[in-house]
């Protein structure tokens, strides 16, 4: 299984990296015949109800009219992302903005953060009822599977500090994120690492149709952003315009995906036909509070400098990252973010 895992991340990178090699021609990446800037964009992780945003910008001629062509693939989390566009393979993705930032603590990828697609965090951890895991301290002695590197493995130090429970008493099984749901159906593991917007598909999976029971690491850290729009840091500096315009219009097809989650579901399905709509739609419907909640006053993809300060030194505090290896200029480019 994971020579089988390492097969594919291989191809998705020498695919991606011959796209790119595509791309950086004398016309600085544009079709000599539409005059299209061509990107290369990654999910933040697979084609789940959860992306179908930039599917939608892309349907709806948003990045065409802001003059892009788009070529969407699918992403394998937030630290493959990083590295993806850091070196040269996609020009854009998507990850989870405290992910982000740990990483860059440990390395420092040329990439940089422009916009939020979340303005709360989905991460967490997920049981199903009847597992005996209603709350944090149920999980002590437990298991997790999880894919190494995602978002809900790299944080669960930050949350176990916060909900005052040893990160050492909880054993993170590497686990394929496509047999997450199974392996919880069948409890193999206990819990399992998953957004919020997962519940759909996880009780859906399962056959005795039990309720998921989320643990969100939001909750007890509600500074935390979600998902931001990562790209590499030269093009950043280099063609802010270009970035500038290329956020917009995703963001615009995020707001139209909030409006009408139903519609961008089936928008998502004519390009990933596999996608099962209900799930979709609902998971759609479940991520419309996390984009912009209710207490959430700004713009849509609105980055607060102030906030970045806390969740820096929230981070120090859990000791995720060492004190001072970070400044909110190391993870994000706040000249380039929505503002109110």
């Amino acid at each position: 299984m994971r020579l089988r895992r390492s097969v594919i991340a291989l191809v998705t990178v020498l695919g991606l990296a011959l796209v790119s090699a595509c791309n950086s021609g004398d016309d600085n990446g544009k079709d000599a015949g539409s005059g299209l800037q061509k990107v290369n964009y990654l999910t933040s992780f697979n084609t789940f109800g959860r992306e179908a945003y930039a599917y939608v910008a892309l349907d709806k001629g948003y990045f065409k009219d802001a003059g892009f062509d788009v070529k969407i693939s699918p992403g394998s989390g937030t630290v493959d992302v990083m590295k993806l566009v850091a070196g040269g393979q996609a020009d854009y993705g998507i990850g989870d903005f405290t992910a982000v930032a740990i990483t860059l603590a440990k390395q420092k990828l040329p990439v940089t953060t422009v916009g939020m697609i979340h303005q709360a965090s989905l991460a967490g951890l997920m049981s199903l009822e009847g597992y005996g895991v209603n709350t944090p301290k149920d999980l002590v002695g437990k298991s997790v599977g999880d894919q190494p590197g995602s978002t809900n493995t790299v944080m669960f130090g930050v949350y176990a500090e916060k909900v005052g429970i040893p990160a050492k008493s909880v054993t993170f099984i590497p686990s394929p994120p496509p047999a997450l749901p199974q392996l919880l159906a069948t409890k193999k593991v206990p819990v399992i690492g998953q957004f919020v917007v997962g519940q759909p598909l996880i009780e859906k999976a399962d056959p005795q149709h039990r309720k998921a029971v989320f643990l969100s690491y939001g909750k007890e850290l509600p500074d935390l952003y979600g998902n931001a729009i990562i790209t590499r840091s030269d093009l950043a500096k280099d063609h802010p315009d270009q970035v500038k315009k290329f956020t917009a219009a995703l963001l615009k097809g995020l707001q139209d995906t909030v409006n009408d989650p139903a519609g961008s579901a089936a928008i998502l399905k004519k390009y990933v036909p596999d996608t099962d709509l209900e799930v979709a739609t609902k998971e759609l419907q479940i991520m419309k509070d996390y984009t912009k909640p209710s207490t959430f006053k700004g713009s849509l993809g609105e980055v607060d400098v102030e906030r970045v300060k806390k969740i820096i030194a929230l981070l120090e505090k859990s000791k995720a990252v060492p004190a001072g290896a970070l400044t909110p200029q190391d993870v994000v480019t706040t000249s380039l973010a929505p503002t109110s």
